[in-house]
């Protein structure tokens, strides 16, 4: 799996959502949006999707892949 940097905490957090409201918003548990907020989790392109939909981000702004 390709090392990435993801900002989504800033994005979540500029949108004033919990990660339990984004992962309401996206259909998946608050412990995957966690995952993803540390990087311990790469991303399926439909839940990258879902997510920069949500935070009203460009994936590209939100996943940074090495």
């Amino acid at each position: 799996m390709p090392d990435f940097t993801c900002k989504l905490k800033q994005y979540r957090q500029a949108r004033g959502l919990t990660q339990e409201q984004l992962a309401a918003l996206v259909g998946v548990r608050r412990e995957t949006i966690m995952r993803l907020e540390k990087a311990q989790y790469n991303p399926s392109l439909k839940l990258a999707v879902d997510i920069s939909r949500a935070v009203g981000s460009p994936i590209e702004d939100i996943f940074l892949f090495d």
